[in-house]
């Protein structure tokens, strides 16, 4: 460990694109800076240091993060001795590393989606002597496995755990597999042992974050180690707590999986199955493994063992070769299942995926489409909001609303967000909230004593 003796006062910022998996690396690198000394500012006008933890699986977060670089620049004029890192899945892309030496030379650390470990020694190399840039960027598609790092998390009562890293699906559409290499699923050993600190810490729901957490073990080849054991195991710790995961790969998510959900203590009764499309035509060109007729099946199954399970997923239109008829599968989809919530994008075309070499659907194709698809699940949405009315669940409370005073926020087990009257110290308790009104995706309610 490198402990900077002058750092004591010095402060980070962090700025973070992209997902769930992104947002618990940039508490790792948090965990490495404090370490080091370095306290958290939101200023970045404060800052000695900004680090961009960076996505590219869309090209909007991409050229954001580009910009929001390009946009610190001044403040390296004013402060020569401030040092900006970039990190992430945008700078493991095949040939970043020479964009941010030719267009970004005030860029001084650049690591790879496999080289978080390594923050703490560029950042004394670069301290020691300013002009030695660190450029760190590993090409191994199957690197090792860091374990017993430390994290400053910053979820409050809830916390990320991360039980594998990687892909090995190669969705034609999707840069992952190249940018965060091939699956590597941690020991179930060294799992159990971090949720059992956490529940100890008194966190009380724990999020296992994997690229496909169906998948888990499989690469392990130790005839023990599934994601339903785990999920079992993990259910048998004593507390108060509640178990969520994401993301789940449909073609992998068993019956086993299931029975264990619905049987389950701790385990949430809310799943997250991204279809993409509902056009069987477009998922056997997407390269997802499964027809529309599968995944239906798999959604009976659910709701036949977990008949209050909240299901959200992924929908995207505008993928290359995608017709009318093929939208309105998506849609029959999202008809048929019922959502709670969908997260709704823009196919975006990606440099090295089969995908970006195929014929493109025209911009204004695409956006009509996902303006259609979002007032089809908002409707949906809606009318299943107003399903809750007049039901009591249990709420974990998280958060005080800001812009409501003496109001505080929370989810339900199947992941919905309800507001209602309350005292900051709440925060971190398990509450019985009766829903007396909704709007749209939100509940609305009171404490029930």
């Amino acid at each position: 460990m490198y402990i900077i003796r002058d750092a004591m006062e010095k402060k980070y910022k962090i700025i973070t694109y992209g997902c769930q998996m992104n947002i618990h690396e940039s508490e790792k690198a948090a965990g490495i800076l404090e370490d080091m000394g370095y306290r958290e500012t939101q200023d970045e006008k404060q800052a000695d240091l900004i680090l961009f933890n960076t996505c590219c699986i869309r090209d909007n977060a991409e050229q954001k993060a580009f910009g929001n670089i390009g946009a610190v620049k001044h403040l390296k004029k004013i402060n020569p001795n401030l040092v900006i890192v970039v990190m992430g899945c945008m700078t493991q892309q095949k040939g970043e590393t020479t964009i941010f030496k030719e267009k970004y030379p005030y860029v001084d650390i650049v690591l790879g989606t496999n080289n978080l470990n390594m923050l703490d020694t560029a950042l004394t190399k670069v301290l020691a002597n300013p002009k030695r840039k660190q450029y760190l960027i590993d090409p191994n598609d199957r690197p090792e496995i860091i374990e017993d790092e430390r994290v400053y998390r910053t979820s409050g009562t809830n916390a990320w755990l991360n039980i594998m890293y990687g892909c090995n699906n190669f969705c034609t559409y999707c840069i992952v597999p190249y940018v965060r290499g091939r699956e590597r699923s941690r020991s179930m050993e060294a799992i159990i042992a971090e949720f059992k600190s956490l529940v100890k810490q008194g966190y009380k729901e724990i999020t296992l974050l994997g690229q496909n957490v169906n998948s888990y073990g499989n690469d392990l080849k130790d005839g023990k180690s599934t994601f339903a054991a785990l999920l079992s195991e993990l259910d048998k710790v004593e507390g108060k707590y509640r178990i969520r995961f994401m993301t789940s790969h449909p073609k992998d998510l068993s019956d086993e999986v299931i029975d264990i959900i619905a049987n389950g203590t701790h385990l949430c009764h809310y799943i997250h199955l991204p279809i993409q499309s509902g056009s069987n035509k477009v998922l056997q060109k997407m390269n997802r493994h499964y027809t529309r007729e599968y995944y239906l099946d798999r959604i009976a199954a659910i709701k036949a063992k977990i008949p209050d399970c909240g299901i959200t997923t992924d929908l995207m239109v505008g993928f290359p070769y995608e017709e009318e008829e093929d939208f309105m599968d998506t849609v029959d989809i999202v008809r048929k299942v019922g959502y709670s919530s969908a997260f709704t994008f823009i196919y975006s075309m990606r440099q090295g995926t089969p995908a970006a070499t195929w014929p493109q659907i025209p911009e204004e194709v695409s956006k009509d489409r996902i303006m259609r698809l979002i007032k089809e699940q908002n409707a949906m949405t809606k009318k299943l909001s107003k399903e809750y009315e007049g039901n009591t669940y249990e709420v974990l409370v998280e958060d005080t609303v800001e812009k409501k005073p003496g109001y505080v926020c929370g989810r339900t087990d199947f992941g919905r967000l309800v507001t209602f009257e309350g005292e900051p110290s709440l925060v971190g308790q398990f509450v019985n909230v009766k829903i007396n009104r909704s709007q749209s995706a939100s509940l609305f309610g009171e404490i029930v004593k």
